[in-house]
C-alpha cells in the first residue's frame, strides 16, 4: 500500500480510506440483501456486516496497487 494518500491539501493514511470503500460496499450490499430477503438466512447480521467490512478492507488493501 501506499504510505499516503492526497486528496486536496489533505494526507490520509490508505488504510482509512480502504475501510470507508469497504463500509460503503458492505451498506450497499447490505441494503440489496435485505430487498431480496438474504437477510433471513444469515443468524446475526451485524457480525456478518462486520466480517464482510473486514474481508473487503483486506482485499481492498490487498490489491491497492493495481487501481
Amino acid at each position: 500500500m501506499p504510505s499516503e494518500v492526497v486528496l486536496g491539501e489533505m494526507y490520509f493514511p490508505p488504510l482509512l480510506l480502504a475501510v470507508l470503500i469497504s463500509y460503503c460496499t458492505t451498506t450497499l450490499f447490505s441494503y440489496v440483501g435485505n430487498r431480496i430477503g438474504l437477510y433471513r438466512y444469515i443468524a446475526v447480521p451485524a457480525i456478518f456486516e462486520l466480517s464482510l467490512v473486514v474481508i473487503i478492507t483486506g482485499i481492498i488493501s490487498r490489491f491497492w496497487y493495481l487501481v
